[in-house]
């Protein structure tokens, strides 16, 4: 079966685990899934990931992050912003702020895949890939 939008194939893939409680997820491997996963790690949201190459385009082994007392997960949502059937495009000003910047927005720009933080910082737009937090 051919995945249609592969970025919220994987979205789906890490709020399922997340809900089930896994902690560990395989994802099929992508350059743009393994910069989003990056951002996850970098930002606290999952523990760690590693890319394997079996079959024909390989998997990202993700691991989740649980808190130890509550059991509750690092990632309270995960949102799909650009749809393939109607994209949404930022400037560096105005891009969107999640919980008043408590979230995060992740941003597909001409300088790669980066958080909204940091496309600000460096004033570049681009398309809105999802919100996080």
């Amino acid at each position: 079966m051919k995945v249609t939008d592969p970025i919220a194939d994987y979205l789906t893939r890490l709020r399922n685990a997340l809900m089930a409680g896994h902690k560990v997820v395989e994802i099929p491997a992508s350059n743009i899934k393994e910069e989003i996963t990056k951002i996850l790690m970098d930002q606290g949201f999952i523990h760690n990931y590693k890319r394997e190459e079996k079959g024909p385009q390989g998997t990202i082994k993700v691991a989740l992050k649980y808190d130890s007392i509550t059991k509750e997960s690092a990632i309270r949502s995960l949102e799909r912003v650009s749809k393939p059937g109607l994209r949404k495009y930022s400037s560096g000003k105005d891009l969107p702020r999640v919980i008043n910047g408590l979230g995060l927005a992740i941003v597909s720009t001409s300088k790669g895949v980066m958080t909204d933080k940091q496309a600000r910082k460096d004033n570049v737009g681009g398309e809105v890939l999802c919100y996080v937090y």
